[in-house]
């Protein structure tokens, strides 16, 4: 086989394989952009898209395509989100809102929302097995999780006290400053330093945000009166709450060093 030929079907199965981890978040926005535009149902939108998850998610482990040990985890940060959520949308903060009726929630947060965060949990749970990640210069797990304490309350005290999201980010960058992570797509192991692997996944998740915002599943102050694009800014708060998702997803998937010479 020419390296041409290895290297494309090499990229086909890469693809291939990221759209299967991405099966939640693919389906959530795929109800989204089909419900902005044809919705025929009595029930408010962000009721149905609620049920509708829950049967997903349902599916996904009745044909065994997510362990009970990654849900119970995706659970767990869907409960956290929760929490964040019912914060930012509270009538003091006001951070964002959702501008459609719900029944089915807490406050000013319809509780399908939280799908949206399980989504991402979802597929770094997937991606770490489909991908067979193994990592170098791993820091020590007790670094990851204070880091990922000290995100989650900068989250609610930056409102009140110094914002920390820089600070956060320097410290991330720093205890996985020497780490790649290696992973098999076909046969052949690659590897990509751990910081950009952050980055790319921040991003699709920023690009995400913008078809949801987009369809005014939920929209920010900025965006009442007509939608614009979501801030870049926005991209560090993404960052660093992947990084909850992830130390969350690493209690389950053990991070394993890689045993091979490249």
């Amino acid at each position: 086989m020419s390296i041409f030929k290895y290297s494309f079907n090499e990229f086909l199965q890469f693809g291939l394989k990221q759209a299967y981890a991405s099966i939640f978040g693919g389906f959530l926005l795929l109800l989204i952009l089909v419900t902005k535009y044809w919705y025929p149902f009595d029930m408010p939108r962000y009721d149905f898209l609620f049920i509708a998850a829950v049967t997903f998610q349902i599916v996904l482990l009745l044909f065994k395509l997510e362990t009970l040990k990654e849900a119970g985890v995706i659970l767990l940060f869907h409960l956290v989100a929760t929490a964040m959520e019912i914060f930012k949308t509270s009538d003091a903060i006001g951070s964002w809102q959702y501008p459609e009726n719900f029944n089915i929630g807490f406050g000013n947060y319809p509780l399908f929302a939280g799908f949206m965060y399980s989504a991402v949990g979802s597929y770094i749970a997937r991606i770490w097995r489909i991908f067979n990640i193994r990592f170098d210069y791993y820091p020590d797990i007790r670094w990851t999780y204070l880091l990922a304490v000290l995100i989650y309350i900068n989250f609610f005290t930056h409102h009140y006290f110094f914002d920390m999201r820089w600070v956060l980010i320097i410290f991330t960058c720093i205890i996985f400053m020497r780490t790649n992570f290696y992973f098999i797509v076909n046969k052949k192991t690659r590897k990509m330093p751990m910081i950009l692997g952050f980055f790319l996944v921040s991003l699709f998740i920023w690009l995400a945000e913008n078809v949801a915002t987009y369809c005014r599943i939920w929209i920010y102050p900025n965006q009442l009166k007509e939608w614009h694009v979501v801030s870049s800014a926005k991209l560090t708060a993404w960052f660093l709450l992947m990084i909850v998702s992830y130390v969350l997803v690493s209690i389950v998937h053990k991070p394993q060093r890689i045993t091979i010479n490249e």
